[in-house]
């Protein structure tokens, strides 16, 4: 099964950009979008083939999660089953046979981490979220989780230690999640290789130069790590601040 998860930092924008030629090039089974900053029938997303379910923010042109999907799914349902998280279209769950595929544009700490605690508390009822999931099939997180976990996953960790998406709290949140029975994908592939970012600032030429972070993820249970294939970090696609990452698995 291919799975490709991308935060297109506004899908109207990146339908001017490119983007069904490159879904149809890439075929994959399932895509899981994030901040698509629309609501659905808002713009003409033209995937024939695909079913769509849509989770937007309440405050217009915010957030919001979209997946496509070839397969119908056995269900769908929104947000993390937590009250206090539900207004901000931040997730979609869709279950298949043999597997949860959660979708999830994580909340950003902001500047300041002036939004930290909300993050935090985000952090706890999704992990709780996943693992009640985790006791009846397997599961497969992706998305923007707004964290770099490790100094490899980003270019300048010492000049960005205690900022948003590098804070002691967010990397701390993030091995909480990896010891309650999940694996992040990409690093159980490629344990040290440096230079591979998934989101570089618009600012000072940063993806002419790859000063990026790796903060877009494949996060799997534990009982299915043996059957991933590949996790290929799509760099050379354009269109958004961040990059497509695309999940080979076998299930």
């Amino acid at each position: 099964m291919r799975l490709v998860t991308w935060n297109v930092n506004g899908l109207r924008a990146v339908l001017k950009k490119g983007f069904s030629d490159f879904c149809a090039a890439e075929g994959a089974d399932v895509y899981c979008l994030q901040e698509t900053k629309m609501q659905q029938g808002q713009a003409e997303v033209d995937l024939p083939g695909y079913s769509e379910y849509w989770n937007s923010a309440v405050k217009k042109g915010y957030s919001g999660t979209a997946v496509f999907s070839k397969q119908e799914p056995l269900s769908v349902s929104y947000d993390i089953d937590a009250e206090g998280h539900d207004a901000e279209g931040r997730s979609i769950t869709v279950e298949y046979d043999n597997f949860y595929l959660v979708n999830e544009y994580t909340p950003n700490a902001q500047d300041g981490l002036a939004r930290i605690e909300y993050r935090l508390a985000w952090e706890v009822a999704r992990r709780d979220y996943l693992k009640a999931l985790d006791h009846k099939k397997p599961v497969i997180l992706c998305g923007d989780l707004n964290v770099a976990h490790e100094e490899i996953d980003l270019k300048n960790p010492k000049s960005n230690r205690g900022n948003a998406g590098f804070s002691d709290e967010e990397r701390g949140a993030f091995n909480a999640l990896l010891e309650a029975g999940f694996t992040d994908s990409f690093r159980h592939l490629y344990p040290e290789l440096t230079g591979a970012y998934t989101w570089w600032s618009y600012r000072f030429n940063a993806r002419a130069n790859n000063a990026g972070w790796r903060i877009d993820y494949f996060i799997v249970s534990n009982r299915i790590v043996n059957r991933i294939r590949d996790v290929v970090i799509l760099n050379e696609v354009l269109g958004s601040d961040h990059c497509p990452v695309r999940l080979e698995i076998d299930i």
